[in-house]
């Protein structure tokens, strides 16, 4: 997955530092990720969301807000609401790159933003909060007993997440008095709303809250026991397949043309886990799919293997020709399943005339419907038809039997 290092300038003038990961292959959408409250661009939860969706066609923009991370500024002189301008500022970062994010996904209190953001975001078109507060006020809790030393003082040192940052008393004052509630009934974009209902740190009553007071297109997903940060790889890859399949209905997706050589387009496999064997597929805007290794052959077993694939297609040609074939006839054909397995065989049990191994695909066809035994035979004959058989029929054996 490509990234490239890039900077914009924040709210009061700092050069915010952000991260911009690139699809291997055609770009179908961009998305603007906002990290959770004193985190950064880099936590993990963001990094495995994003490079997921990468992995799926989206390019995701992701930085860090004033005074965190690799970004200038003082974060205890930061407010929510300079949270939102941040957002918006770099919208219009990418949008000079020709790339206005149509997809806003905010994480914990970035969740917040993005729903305080959206409105101003004129390309945006869906938003996706993840562990959201309703309340932005919700994260002073966390404060604790600082929050008299913050009114007192104006400023003080409050550890989060296991590191010391400083609050400042305009971010709890302008948190505090921050109502998103307007904001989300009059969103006008579809809305995605993720939760872990044992989220310790923001209660899952907030997105109840949230997707209560949107309006539709709304859905809300569960996000079973996964904690607040998402810190388990599971958990973030499982967010990011939702994020890619229910944004893929409410966004204008954009591919290039497919070349003149190939008019269903180019089917493109990219590698995801360097470690294991699991790959990206992309065909066209709207299909994508893992294919992956069982966990025996050193893999995560995630997706199909690569035989398993190459089996599906032949059982999904012979099911399409057959249909095909009985619907022009006007047969009662009710319904068709194809069973297909792969194998190695000696070459010469398969009578072949080259020595080692050769593949051996067993088909079993099972025709529903009041067809005559005339009918089912002639259906039988029509599978060996399917173009994807006559493709692999050149150098691979093909049994079909009636199951």
């Amino acid at each position: 997955m490509p990234t490239e290092r890039l900077t914009f300038t924040g709210h009061d003038g700092s050069t915010l530092a952000a991260r911009l990961d690139l699809p291997d292959g055609p770009h179908l959408a961009t998305a603007l990720f906002a990290h959770c409250f004193t985190c950064s661009k880099d936590i993990p939860a963001a990094r495995r969301i994003s490079a997921r969706l990468a992995g799926a066609g989206f390019a995701v923009l992701r930085f860090d807000f004033t005074g965190l991370g690799h970004s200038e500024g003082e974060f205890e002189n930061t407010s929510f609401a300079s949270n939102i301008q941040d957002l918006i500022l770099a919208a219009d970062a990418l949008g000079a790159r020709g790339m206005a994010p149509s997809l806003l996904i905010g994480h914990s209190l970035g969740g917040a933003a993005v729903l305080g953001a959206a409105r101003k975001i004129d390309s945006a078109k869906a938003v996706v909060t993840i562990g959201a507060p309703f309340d932005p006020g919700h994260v002073t809790h966390n404060f604790g007993d600082a929050l008299d030393k913050i009114g007192r003082e104006g400023v003080a040192e409050v550890k989060l997440g296991g590191r010391t940052v400083r609050i400042g008393r305009d971010f709890v004052e302008n948190v505090k008095a921050e109502s998103l509630e307007g904001e989300i009934a009059n969103l006008h974009r579809a809305l995605l709303v993720l939760h872990a209902p044992l989220d310790q740190t923001v209660g899952v009553e907030n997105a109840a809250q949230i997707f209560s007071a949107a309006k539709h297109p709304k859905s809300f997903v569960t996000l079973d026991d996964a904690d607040h940060l998402i810190t388990r790889p599971k958990d973030a890859e499982y967010a990011a397949e939702v994020i890619s399949a229910w944004a893929r209905r409410y966004l204008q997706l954009s591919p290039p043309a497919p070349p003149p050589c190939a008019p269903e387009g180019v089917v493109r496999v990219s590698e995801a886990d360097p470690d294991g064997f699991l790959q990206d597929i992309n065909s066209g805007p709207h299909h994508h799919a893992l294919a992956d290794e069982p966990v025996a052959y050193g893999g995560t077993n995630k997706g199909m293997s690569p035989y398993g694939f190459l089996s599906s297609g032949l059982g999904a040609c012979t099911s399409m020709t057959i249909r095909m074939y009985a619907r022009r006839k006007n047969w009662p054909l009710d319904h068709v399943r194809v069973d297909v397995c792969h194998d190695k065989v000696h070459a010469q049990d398969a009578e072949k005339a080259v020595g080692g191994k050769a593949d051996k695909f067993t088909r079993v066809i099972y025709l529903d419907g009041d067809l005559t035994d005339d009918q089912r035979a002639r259906l039988l004959e029509i599978a060996d038809r399917c173009p994807v058989h006559r493709t692999l029929e050149r150098t691979s054996e093909i049994e079909t039997r009636a199951g």
